[in-house]
């Protein structure tokens, strides 16, 4: 009974370090549509302000656009019955149709990552040893390690057209050129009174995303803020989101408006664009 008791308080652990923390996932295709998570679903947002739910009844965190306007993502579980984890990844073409492009697998995604460069190149972390690495992986998956220095805590990470990838090492805001050199951006932009990444606050920095200018934008989730960095590494002025909404994922579109995927402790989620001159609408 005790026994019993301990696995089923074990699972609603697991379930409650997987809800703990809200997605990123949020891209915008050719037409202008944006997309988003909201873990139960991806929604879609067109140009006119419509929204509607693209892809039901999946929990997955990141969202990846082909050249071509596919739209990847997983739905990632937990199995009470099995007492473990699950997951496929899943890809909505242009028709509407979802289909499966890794079937159902038990554990977690390996080998495979919705972070990819302008050649199809995946970046994956590597976080079971203490120095911590990213994985490069070429569409022929000849893999390689790349970075000149030890990762602590890698969170998250975004490429960018430049062929650079951005990365969140607990709250040190890095950047990674094609020949694997790391460029320190940013450190403690959450609090810099915390060291030490626990179970309560590494979620506290989230998506990070950059403009055509070269300028950095960081979700620091903790702080209800937005952080903007220049691409000479200054940090800019802040923008606060109200209470109680924080961001978790952000992008700018192709007429260089701020969009910001915020959430609030209710698992509601919202986006919220930023004009050019600081007006801002919520859908």
């Amino acid at each position: 009974m005790k026994a019993g008791l301990l696995v089923m308080m074990q699972a609603l652990l697991l379930l409650q370090l997987a809800h703990a923390h809200p997605g990123i996932g949020i891209v915008q295709d050719s037409r202008g549509n944006i997309y988003y998570t909201d873990l139960k679903q991806v929604l879609k947002l067109d140009p006119a302000g419509n929204k509607t739910v693209v892809v039901p009844n999946v929990h997955t965190h990141e969202l990846y656009l082909d050249d071509q306007d596919n739209l990847f993502g997983e739905h990632l579980w937990y199995s009470e019955r099995e007492r473990s984890w699950g997951y496929y990844v899943w890809k909505l073409n242009l028709g509407g149709q979802v289909e499966k492009v890794i079937p159902e697998t038990k554990g977690f995604m390996k080998d495979y990552s919705f972070v990819r460069d302008r050649e199809g190149k995946m970046y994956w972390a590597e976080r079971n040893e203490k120095c911590q690495t990213i994985s490069r992986i070429s569409p022929g998956q000849n893999r390689e390690i790349i970075g000149d220095k030890c990762f602590h805590n890698i969170r998250w990470m975004k490429s960018t057209p430049r062929g650079e990838i951005l990365l969140v090492d607990f709250q040190t805001v890095c950047k990674i050129n094609e020949q694997g050199h790391i460029e320190t951006i940013a450190t403690n932009v959450a609090d810099p009174t915390i060291t030490v990444s626990n179970a309560e606050n590494q979620n506290s920095v989230m998506g990070v995303w950059d403009d055509p200018q070269g300028n950095l934008y960081v979700a620091v989730y903790s702080n209800r803020q937005i952080k903007k960095f220049s691409k000479e590494g200054w940090e800019l002025e802040p923008i606060n989101i109200s209470s109680p909404w924080a961001p978790s994922g952000g992008l700018i579109d192709a007429n260089g408006l701020l969009w910001i995927l915020e959430s609030d402790v209710a698992n509601r989620v919202r986006l919220e664009r930023i004009d050019k001159n600081g007006s801002r609408k919520v859908f």
